[in-house]
């Protein structure tokens, strides 16, 4: 089975080309064509080698979540349907099946919204040298994968292709899109948060943390705007998913998202800072036939529990 790395949809133009999905214009002036392709991105980097299926997985559980969470804010969904798309678009439906959404246009928000339930990743690094996690100060005593007393809200910049995010300050993040519309955001974020931990949890799975993004489009009202969902939502590309029944607070935590990638290529020697490859000679960032299959089954077993609710 292939990953597809590229999409080649010649009648369409290609708007923007992110770490995994590529967005396209349509004939609609108010929409537009989000493809999920089986690549993988470890530190914002894309990886030579994709992950078979990726992007259905992600459309999958993405679809599932826009339903499930729809109650709290709209999202850009228009709909997942070949047939119900303008007529350009039909004619790719063998490479566009299951990984395609035709979605709302909005602004986008110029920030990432993270949610973080539990101390790990950056957070406990930052943590570890300072007891603050994005300059917000943390209780004392914390182990790693120690669950906060309540959720914390951490924002980080949204970079380009090839940048790094970066994580900011909630007043940093206030500064970059305004106050009032950082608050909107922030409270949002916690909701989702917090309706989709408890919901993971019924499925045997612990949301470690997870980011958002948001768009505005134009409201009813004349002069406002209307914060909505874009982009993916909990999947495990955005998110760290951990199984509950063997959760131990105090070190690393085995898990259903990409830090399986992040680990293997690690232990290679790559980290930040060595997109060329951990000997500086411009070897690319890849990974085995091993690390492949093993991404996938992760991915897809958290898209069976989460679809199969079980306490």
């Amino acid at each position: 089975m292939a990953a597809l790395l590229q999409t080649d949809l010649p009648d369409l133009q290609l708007l923007s080309k992110g770490k995994v999905r590529d967005v396209y214009a349509t004939s609609s002036p108010d929409h537009l064509l989000f493809v999920a392709t089986d690549r993988i991105s470890v530190y914002d980097v894309i990886l030579n080698s994709g992950i078979p299926d990726k992007g259905k997985l992600l459309t999958s559980i993405s679809l599932f979540w826009f339903e499930k969470l729809k109650h709290i804010i709209p999202n850009h969904l228009v709909t997942v349907d070949i047939d119900e798309m303008p007529d350009e678009v039909r004619q790719y439906r063998e490479q566009l099946e299951g990984r395609t959404m035709l979605v709302r246009k909005a602004k986008i928000v110029p920030m990432e919204a993270i949610v973080r339930g539990y101390i790990t990743g950056s957070a406990w690094a930052e943590y570890q040298k300072s007891q603050t996690v994005c300059g917000i100060p943390i209780p004392e005593k914390m182990e790693e994968s120690q669950k906060f007393p309540t959720p914390i809200f951490t924002p980080s910049t949204k970079a380009e292709q090839g940048a790094h995010d970066e994580n900011i300050s909630p007043e940093k993040a206030a500064q970059l899109v305004g106050q009032d519309l950082f608050d909107r955001i922030q409270a949002a974020s916690l909701q989702l948060y917090t309706a989709a931990a408890e919901y993971a949890e019924s499925c045997g799975l612990i949301l470690a943390d997870t980011k958002f993004e948001f768009g505005l489009v134009p409201s009813a009202a004349v002069g406002q705007d209307d914060l909505i969902l874009v982009d993916e939502v909990l999947t495990p590309d955005s998110s760290r998913y951990w199984p509950r029944d063997q959760y131990e607070p105090g070190k690393g935590q085995p898990s259903f998202d990409k830090q399986y990638v992040r680990n293997a290529l690690t232990a290679a020697g790559y980290r930040k800072g060595l997109e060329s490859g951990p000997n500086g000679n411009g070897e690319g960032w890849g990974i085995d036939d091993t690390v492949i299959e093993g991404t996938r089954k992760r991915y897809k077993e958290a898209e069976q529990m989460l679809k199969s609710p079980h306490s």
